[in-house]
């Protein structure tokens, strides 16, 4: 976790992240608020020293509560970021603030504060182990979704030179479905249960660790992979490593367990059933009640969803708590923000991402709620006169390799609609499922245009009735057609006539110009663009054979790099942040990089 603080969290990025005062960011309740990023970045050093006394067991309660409380804080406030593995690292540290984790081989100990070699209560290990069980298994369970075991959740896996062994008795659709859909599915729902039985366990590990491994490096998920291989010992005995070091040492006796009042002895439950009936104490009955209610929350929030509708989309919930992991792939093409001054008629076309660090809003209702009321702020502090605002989004992207569509309705004014936790999105437009058949027809179709050169592509659109795609040709772009695969739709051109185009049937599109394609049919049209990229073919040169060799060869020393200026970057923010506070020294802040 001390590596995920400055990279994943965001310390590196600090000074991009929260250095502007007038970023939109999208907390989950509204009346969160970032620190000045001179706090910002203390609070992350804060962090950053409680998960090092957790590692190390030093003032553990203290070292659990300043990690702790400023993680969950930094998760509240900007739901843009969350994640499965973010969300799990939350629900962790939790449950080491409640835990005795220090009470053995610990700095702690060293210093009197807690048992120096004493026992662990079973229930630390218990609870630690359920988690990540359902980590696994759940993340299983979501995987009996249809598009997953279709094959249509993970694109081009095999590609990855690590499928390279596997290449030489499966093509590349059997690795992608076999290996990475089927296997992935079967892994997750069944790894949990084997890693629970000692017979199980060695090949469960084996597999396991080559999982994460894998992931590790064909996934930029942060510090994830190694979090989960740090986790698979919890499922051994709990006294392997004391079994290990005496195996190794010949000071046995000092690793010898001693006795804590924590924890339940059968001759202690002896001695109090006869003082007391029960032999069991009331913390200890709270302590099971805490953990039962955390057993059942685990199990109802990924199936909450019916209740916090107002998070759904296409997709259900927010992605952090669901363990629906790699589910669901999305492909964006086209985020338009237009903003309409309602006096004067006047349009504006912004940056989707104008005043924030990320694009993920567009995927969500709720943020995008957020984000047009962050807009309209920042655009009415920097003209006062302008108080009647508009704001509209236009969102076109795929989901699990269906035709491209919009997402939501052009038409809402987000400053004008009703959003509420409980209630559906309003202007969310429903998925295209009826062409769902299409998908085999459209792997095959992009296999052809493919196979005319290296320089071919193609783009496959769905739209609704009434509405219209507006398009601009580049001039990069050459030997433009449409082709209407179902549906009917009118081409409207600048200069010219317009176009009806009927199922089967295809037009030339002209390059340097705008275009719009309306959807005239009762119900929605499906229609694809082939092209030639211009671009590409004057600069076709070849590759280096060696490239791909070196930067396999090469990739761990590349990614230690990133982790070394990460970490340079992070302590030279804290120290500009030290100075600010003490002395007044404005701090530097970075431009965002597109």
């Amino acid at each position: 976790m001390m590596v995920d603080i400055l990279e994943e969290r965001g310390l590196s990025q600090a000074d991009v992240k929260w250095g502007d005062p007038h970023n939109c960011h999208f907390p989950l309740f509204d009346f969160l608020r970032p620190l000045p990023l001179e706090w910002m970045c203390l609070l992350y050093l804060v962090m950053w020293l409680g998960a090092a006394g957790i590692m190390l067991g030093a003032y553990f309660r203290m070292s659990c509560l300043c990690f702790t409380l400023p993680y969950w804080y930094l998760f509240l406030l900007d739901k843009s970021a969350w994640n499965n593995h973010s969300y799990l690292y939350g629900l962790l540290s939790v449950m080491f603030l409640f835990s005795c984790a220090n009470y053995c081989w610990s700095i702690d100990g060293l210093l009197g504060k807690s048992p120096k070699n004493g026992h662990v209560p079973l229930w630390n290990y218990a609870i630690l182990r359920f988690q990540v069980f359902i980590l696994y298994f759940i993340a299983g369970l979501k995987k009996l979704d249809q598009d997953w075991l279709s094959g249509y959740s993970m694109n081009n896996l095999a590609s990855h030179w690590l499928f390279d062994p596997f290449k030489l008795f499966l093509s590349q659709e059997q690795i992608d479905y076999w290996i990475v859909h089927f296997f992935g599915f079967f892994l997750d729902l069944t790894v949990g249960f084997f890693m629970y039985f000692d017979k199980t366990r060695p090949a469960a590990l084996i597999f396991l660790a080559s999982f994460h491994i894998m992931n590790s490096r064909i996934f930029s998920i942060g510090m994830f992979p190694y979090v989960c291989l740090a986790t698979m010992p919890l499922f051994c005995h709990t006294n392997w490593p004391r079994k290990l070091l005496t195996s190794l040492t010949r000071f046995k006796t000092l690793l010898e367990p001693t006795n804590t009042n924590v924890c339940i002895y059968s001759q202690k439950i002896e001695a109090e059933q006869n003082k007391d009936e029960s032999g069991i104490k009331g913390s200890q009955k709270f302590t099971c009640a805490l953990l039962l209610t955390h057993v059942a929350l685990q199990g109802f929030l990924p199936y909450s969803h019916f209740l916090t509708q107002g998070y759904n989309n296409w997709t259900n919930g927010l992605y952090g708590y669901s363990w629906d992991m790699m589910v669901h792939s999305w492909e964006t093409i086209l985020i338009v923000v237009r903003v309409v001054n309602k006096d004067t008629g006047e349009e504006h076309f912004l940056d989707p991402q104008a005043w924030t660090h990320t694009e993920r809003y567009s995927k969500h209702g709720d943020m995008m709620h957020q984000y047009a009321h962050c807009l309209r702020d920042n655009i009415q502090r920097d003209h006062p006169t302008i108080r009647n605002l508009a704001v509209h989004m236009d969102v076109w992207c795929s989901l699990n390799r269906r035709f491209q569509q919009r997402m939501f309705d052009p038409r809402a004014d987000l400053l004008s609609v009703s959003w509420s936790p409980f209630r559906p999105i309003s202007w969310l437009m429903p998925l295209l499922t009826e062409f769902n058949p299409w998908r085999q027809r459209i792997t095959q179709l992009e296999e052809q245009v493919y196979s005319w050169s290296n320089h071919t592509d193609v783009l496959f659109v769905a739209d609704f009735p009434g509405l219209h795609l507006e398009n601009y040709i580049h001039e990069d772009l050459t030997n433009v057609s449409l082709t209407v695969l179902e549906g009917e739709v009118v081409v409207e051109y600048e200069n010219r006539p317009n176009k009806t185009v009927s199922p089967g049937e295809s037009t030339l599109i002209p390059t340097k110009m705008f275009h719009k394609v309306h959807t005239v049919s009762p119900s929605p049209s499906c229609y694809m663009y082939v092209y030639t990229n211009q671009t590409l073919l004057n600069s076709d040169t070849q590759a280096e054979p060696d490239k791909a060799g070196t930067q396999k060869s090469f990739a761990f020393l590349q990614e230690t790099r990133r982790r070394w200026i990460n970490f340079l970057q992070s302590f030279n923010l804290i120290g500009n942040a030290l100075l600010k506070i003490m002395y007044s020294v404005p701090m530097n802040i970075r431009v965002r990089q597109y």
